[in-house]
């Protein structure tokens, strides 16, 4: 039997769990970008005279947070639009997310900048997994990327750093660091208000949007994406969490809204208690790091 639109009489295309509606193509969209656009104004200042880089990986989430940013912001003057495709070096997986990454750019028109690992770090992540060194590659591969992501968009002069991260990975992310007991990381946790030295802003603009719903749009919207699985994402802890995170929400409809939520809640106190650490320049590379040398020449001493 085929759904109607609770807004109207068209057929609907999707069934919205946690709050029982029904969405035709059109009101699916319209839901979707309304839900941004405000998220938006409510994570930052007006954006007046900015620099915005987009973290383009060539997956739905990035390619969505692309494109819903270049629709809200390419029609403004004041306004400069870039991508950042960081190559971690990860064999037939990487090259054919970049490929979609550059195409969907062009479409666009919008600025793409390609770094890699191995120009960045000095070697990839293929290199790095054949050392089978007791930490995982993920953590690796986070610490690397956000080096180049933040190095990259210094010298762009970028004053925002978008990424795609949606709802299902802001819920993973906080109860991660509840169950790790990690709350100094969990008070950390952007998009950013507060501007550190050196350190680039980053905004969500997908916070509060599952992940399915970012798919949907993509595909609605007929923007092309790479749907591939990392080959070393079987082996991360975000995995269990994933689980569990999706099993609560099929039990309790909602569940991933009011993690996030609660954590809302909660976040400018745990600000007042873990307030930014002072930061000075790590005498290696530059970069801001709250210790005597930053994580990522830490870890690079391990793999080079």
């Amino acid at each position: 039997m085929v759904k109607i639109c609770t807004k109207c009489k068209k057929p609907a295309v999707t069934y919205i769990r946690y709050n029982g509606t029904h969405l035709c193509k059109d009101h699916f969209i319209q839901y979707f970008e309304k839900r941004v656009k405000k998220d938006i104004k409510k994570q930052g200042k007006t954006y007046t005279k900015s620099k915005i880089g987009v973290a383009v990986s060539g997956g739905k989430d990035s390619l969505v947070a692309l494109y819903i940013i270049h629709k809200i912001f390419s029609k403004r003057k004041d306004i400069d639009i870039c991508a950042i495709t960081v190559d971690e070096g990860i064999r037939d997986y990487r090259d054919k997310s970049i490929d979609i990454a550059k195409k969907n750019t062009e479409i666009l028109a919008v600025p793409h900048y390609i770094v890699s690992f191995e120009d960045m770090i000095g070697t990839d992540m293929d290199k790095i997994s054949k050392k089978q060194n007791e930490l995982g590659e993920c953590s690796y591969c986070g610490v690397f990327r956000r080096f180049c992501l933040n190095k990259t968009a210094k010298k762009l002069e970028l004053d925002k750093l978008v990424t795609g991260h949606n709802l299902d990975d802001m819920a993973q992310s906080i109860l991660m660091n509840f169950v790790k007991g990690d709350i100094e990381k969990l008070a950390r946790l952007g998009p950013h208000k507060k501007v550190q030295p050196g350190l680039i802003p980053r905004i969500f603009p997908l916070r509060i949007i599952p992940e399915k719903e970012n798919a949907l749009y993509a595909v609605l919207k007929n923007i092309s994406f790479h749907d591939g699985v990392c080959p070393y994402s079987i082996n991360a802890q975000r995995g269990d969490f994933r689980d569990i995170v999706d099993d609560l929400e099929y039990k309790y409809p909602g569940s991933r809204h009011s993690i996030l939520s609660s954590y809302e809640k909660i976040k400018d106190l745990l600000s007042e208690k873990y307030p930014p650490a002072e930061l000075e320049n790590c005498p290696i590379c530059g970069e801001p790091t709250s210790q005597k040398f930053c994580k990522t020449c830490i870890l690079k001493k391990q793999v080079l």
